[in-house]
């Protein structure tokens, strides 16, 4: 949705990796885990406890997906205007139907849920996935699943490659920002192929393309002998690079010079609590996902508190919070929300999430879909100064928690570098037996209807940020500032 701290697979095109990762067996059906289904509830408005009116055949708003439900279990299909394949996502229903006729799903394999389908009536219906913010409205198709989805895909390289290049010249939002014309180059590339060209020789002319539009949330993947998929390919904005191992030992190194004590660490070491001299706090977030191997988004959530809670178990004695997202390569946006949460006394848009969804028309969106940052209920809350440090390896949901905090009151003071620039959910798509490529569809709106995505989120107060220099002299300029200027009291420019 790479390593280490890169662990979402629905965000950070590093993060890819991770979905990656995932079996074969991901797609396709998959036998019942607990469930109890039924048939399509006859008036379609009030349903029966534990009747799933969600039988049938469904159209996604904007995601090029059509979602079918059978029983107990659903299935994707990726559309475009010229194919209709089996899509990454299949699942199963968790339990009996909740209220509403809302069904919870799990993916294939697992036992707990991480979606909800909810029906509006008959022919309407609401997708939401518990790490990500915001919905997805699904309507349905009364005449069932399309034919061409009924069909064998053909498998030649230049029908792969039709629909490699469909699947972007329909989703991807961002060609004219980029200066990129994605007929022209598609037309050339194509030119080079035929119905006999080998996988290893279509796969770089897949790569060739996507690595001009700069974007960290596009990758291509390639099945493994084990059934798995590897990375072969990951964007990247130019001039921004992934850390190592090293860079993060040495950068921990850096940060824990100037802690009054050893930091306390959460989420499987993706999450540290530390103090700054003066009374500052430090939180760290080197992910925002992966806190807890193998386990619901609920259990993360818990591992996301217990975290908040040590940070903020004296809230009143906090003379300034210091957010430190320099390394931290993404994941859920709900977990980010969930932060703020904790952040501030009242509400406030946090943005607004719109997505394409006419495969002709790349100016048209879904309708805008506003998320709120709501101050958590019953749990302590920081509303004072913040600094936020960022860098070129702030990606993906460690953005849309920067932007969203933006509109926070007061709001942080960013320090470090511009962001990587990516904001959007990733879509897997399968487009052959053995590929399968992730691409965002998404724009994170601000307030005035602009976006980040490309050059990222920039900073108020720029400053050199873990290099080489600064690193090999124990030198954290970036967090040096942030301590100066929560002590005097100041805010952003």
């Amino acid at each position: 949705m790479g390593i280490g701290h890169r662990t979402s697979m629905a965000r950070a095109a590093g993060v890819v990796a991770v979905a990656l990762a995932l079996t074969a067996g991901t797609a396709g059906a998959a036998g019942a885990v607990g469930a109890v289904g039924g048939a399509p509830d006859g008036d379609g408005a009030t349903g029966r406890p534990g009747v799933n009116r969600l039988e049938g055949v469904w159209q996604a708003d904007g995601y090029s997906t059509i979602i079918e439900i059978h029983g107990t279990t659903f299935r994707t299909y990726d559309v475009t205007r010229i194919s209709c394949t089996p899509g990454f996502l299949s699942g199963t229903q968790v339990g009996t139907p909740g209220p509403g006729g809302a069904v919870r799903y799990g993916r294939a394999g697992k036992a707990y849920a991480e979606l909800t389908l909810t029906p509006q009536g008959r022919n309407r219906a609401v997708y939401r996935e518990d790490s990500a913010a915001g919905t997805r409205n699904l309507s349905r198709l009364p005449g069932g699943l399309p034919a061409q989805c009924t069909r064998p895909a053909p498998q030649d390289a230049l029908a792969v490659f039709d629909r490699f290049w469909a699947n972007f010249e329909e989703n991807y939002p961002f060609f004219a920002a980029k200066g990129i014309d994605w007929q022209a180059r598609g037309a050339q590339a194509r030119a080079g192929i035929t119905p006999q060209t080998d996988t290893d020789t279509l796969q770089g002319i897949l790569a060739g393309l996507l690595e001009p539009l700069g974007d960290a949330h596009t990758a291509l993947g390639r099945k493994r002998a084990d059934g798995g998929y590897g990375l072969v390919f990951g964007g990247q904005r130019p001039g921004t690079q992934d850390p190592d191992d090293e860079t993060r030992e040495q950068a921990d190194r850096a940060v824990a010079a100037q802690l009054v004590a050893p930091e306390q660490t959460f989420g499987r070491g993706r999450l540290g609590v530390g103090e700054l001299p003066g009374g500052i706090g430090y939180l760290r977030v080197s992910a925002f996902d992966g806190y807890v191997a193998d386990a619901p988004h609920q259990a993360k959530e818990a591992e996301l508190d217990r975290a908040l809670d040590a940070l903020l178990a004296h809230p009143d004695r906090l003379n300034g919070l210091v957010i430190d997202l320099r390394l931290n390569g993404g994941g859920s946006d709900a977990l980010g929300l969930r932060i703020a949460s904790r952040l501030t006394d009242r509400p406030f848009l946090a943005y607004r999430k719109v997505a394409r969804n006419d495969p002709a028309d790349p100016t048209a969106f879904t309708r805008p879909d506003p998320i709120t940052v709501r101050p958590a209920a019953g749990a302590t809350r920081y509303t004072g100064p913040i600094a936020l440090l960022t860098a070129g390896s702030t990606v993906s949901a460690g953005e849309t928690f920067t932007q969203a905090m933006a509109e926070r009151r007061p709001a942080p003071v960013r320090i470090g570098e511009n962001t990587q620039g990516v904001f959007s959910d990733v879509m897997i798509k399968l487009i052959s037996d053995n590929l399968l490529i992730g691409l965002p569809n998404e724009k994170f709106l601000t307030r005035d209807g602009s976006t980040f995505d490309g050059p990222g989120i920039p900073p108020d107060v720029r400053t050199p940020v873990f290099t080489p220099e600064e690193l090999a002299g124990l030198k954290d300029s970036a967090l040096t500032e942030a301590r100066r200027l929560l002590t005097a009291g100041a805010g952003p420019s």
